[in-house]
């Protein structure tokens, strides 16, 4: 009888987790199931760039998994039986059930729509490469008559969003709105390059209010000031799905699973999670902040604590450490700020084209690690049967 792992999320966590794992384990011992809902690869950091149009590559899942035994199942999880050790699939032709031993809960984040009103009804937020596309669309119509595209959030997403729009668009009005400076977690140097890019590129920064409400062609302050606009991206944040929390699993106030120093679950032994989805603990605090980089490390890393402990070992906890913010302004701007262990802002900076080649070699190192999760471990249980053709199931699927 195998021992069934089910992984949920295909993303910069699961996919790599559900990878590796495969490799360190005996196939006709440990079964490894990829459920994920996009047939594709989302590599969410290059959503800004389609979104104005340039071509990036997009890759299937399935061929990430190329000769592996890992099972994919092309579907949204939507019930999760603690319990019975089940996960419930479906797609807008049925569903199925996926019975697991170990679960894998890595759903990762979406942009938050809910929690200012009239942000799903009038905004757009670039949560695929199906709305990248639309978008792009979009802003090649409004950029014929010079219209105005009003981003909103000062994070990482808004700030590259508003550079690559208006770098691309420059016919067009383009505001960031943000109640913070954007980018005020950054070295004064960082601060001083981002307010200088952003004036050389025409975006017009408002802060000191928070967008009240996203009504059709304006938006609504909270010091009631309306700024008018043509197409809102929406950039304010993100949020999990509430599955984990539905399911029984302990969370935190966002929802994240709470799990311990080796990412097991806190209150299910057997249930892990990583990524955006979890509150992992640490030096950093209570939780790792959302991002990329977040899934990169936690997903190889959960592969190593489980195959440690289904060969009945003792595994290592998850040590991590921040060290850059890779930001794009554009494909002629960039600005990496690199970290100290405690990740406050150093004054080292790398601006200019030279930061966006070093993000691109970052982005690119991560699908690299899709497809070459790391050499075999020196003391994992090599293979020794053929490796069985690869199953694919297709539920087909609405968005995660």
């Amino acid at each position: 009888m195998t021992h069934d792992v089910v992984v949920l999320g295909g993303g910069y966590a699961g996919l790599p987790a559900a990878k590796r794992l495969a490799r360190q384990v005996r196939h006709d011992e440990v079964s490894v199931t990829l459920v994920t809902a996009f047939p594709d690869f989302v590599e969410r950091p290059r959503l800004h760039q389609m979104a104005t149009g340039q071509q990036v590559e997009i890759v299937r899942i399935a061929d990430y998994l190329e000769r592996t035994p890992v099972r994919l199942v092309i579907g949204s999880a939507t019930g999760i039986d603690l319990a019975g050790r089940t996960v419930t699939v479906t797609g807008s032709s049925g569903s199925q059930v996926v019975s697991f031993d170990t679960l894998v809960y890595a759903l990762g984040s979406n942009v938050d729509v809910a929690s200012v009103p009239g942000v799903a009804e009038n905004a757009c937020s670039l949560v695929g490469t199906e709305v990248a596309a639309e978008v792009s669309s979009g802003l090649r119509a409004v950029a014929e008559r010079a219209g105005r595209v009003a981003v909103c959030g000062g994070g990482l997403t808004g700030i590259e969003i508003a550079a690559e729009v208006a770098e691309f668009f420059p016919a067009l009005d383009v505001t960031l709105v943000s109640r913070d400076a954007p980018g005020g977690w950054l070295s004064d140097k960082a601060q001083t390059y981002l307010a200088r890019t952003f004036d050389h590129l025409g975006v017009a920064v408002r802060t000191g209010s928070r967008v009240r409400e996203v009504q059709s062609g304006h938006l609504t302050l909270d010091d009631g000031d309306r700024i008018p606009f043509d197409i809102c991206l929406w950039a304010g944040g993100f949020r999990v799905p509430t599955l984990a929390r539905d399911s029984g699993l302990a969370v935190n106030g966002e929802d994240r699973v709470l799990v311990d120093e080796t990412l097991e679950s806190v209150s299910h032994p057997g249930i892990y999670a990583i990524g955006d989805a979890a509150a992992v603990p640490g030096p950093w605090g209570c939780e790792l902040a959302m991002g990329c980089r977040t899934g990169g490390f936690t997903g190889p890393k959960v592969a190593d604590i489980l195959a440690a402990r289904l060969a009945g070992r003792a595994p290592e906890p998850f040590r991590y450490r921040y060290i850059h913010e890779c930001i794009s302004l554009g494909r002629k701007h960039g600005l990496i700020q690199f970290l100290n262990a405690d990740e406050s802002p150093k004054q080292r900076i790398l601006t200019g084209r030279r930061a966006i080649a070093y993000k691109n070699m970052t982005l690119n190192g991560a699908k690299i690690l899709f497809r070459h999760t790391g050499p075999a471990l020196a003391r994992r249980r090599h293979l020794t049967t053929p490796v069985p053709e690869r199953s694919v199931e297709t539920v087909r699927s609405p968005a995660e």
